[in-house]
């Protein structure tokens, strides 16, 4: 006969699964998941191997991976010029974008929360761009904002905060892998050794 525990602990296996894909993937909370899985591992155990010193350990890394996670795709756009309404955008782009490629499967949320996140940056700074003023005075007072030059200079500027925002991105998402990979660590140590 088939055991509840049992499906507590293929559910929790699915849950650390979607952890590690998630620290890949943006649009899945991985070490939130993670940790998910490991107290629905240690409920389902009777909490014998793993208790609430691990599963506090493990919210604490969750909490850094999140602070992390923000704190870098920030701090890389805000380095390359990006302005606070700009992310804001492109937060919201992403998840419009997610939400319109969703039908794809596998990939489709991922690449929509992509392509939706750096157009609506790139559109964003491209604006601020051709709105800031280039001596200090009102905007493009005694130029033409149209003019060729401004538009490459525009597009460079905006081009410039999109890559700090993958750079940011990129970094965000390997210190969450890494973290997870740290999760996953001591979630085995303390189940299984």
């Amino acid at each position: 006969m088939f055991e509840l525990s049992n499906l507590f602990f293929v559910l929790s296996y699915l849950l650390i699964f979607l952890g590690i894909v998630g620290a890949l993937v943006p649009i899945l909370p991985g070490p939130l998941l993670i940790w998910l899985g490991a107290l629905v591992w240690a409920w389902a155990d009777g909490f014998v191997r793993i208790g609430w010193p691990t599963l506090l350990v493990l919210a604490v890394l969750t909490v850094i991976a999140w602070g992390a996670d923000l704190g870098l795709t920030f701090l890389g756009s805000k380095k390359s010029g990006a302005g606070w309404r700009s992310i804001g955008v492109s937060m919201l782009g992403g998840l419009i974008g997610a939400i319109l490629l969703s039908s794809v499967p596998v990939v489709g949320t991922f690449i929509g929360a992509a392509i939706g996140s750096i157009s609506a940056l790139w559109f964003m700074e491209y604006r601020r761009a051709q709105l800031a003023p280039r001596d200090g005075s009102v905007p493009y007072a005694g130029t033409n904002p149209s003019s060729p030059s401004n538009v490459q200079e525009n597009k460079a500027r905006a081009t410039r905060a999109v890559k700090g925002y993958v750079g940011g991105f990129l970094m965000a998402m390997a210190v969450e892998f890494i973290i997870s990979l740290m999760m996953l660590s001591i979630f085995a140590w303390q189940a299984f050794l």
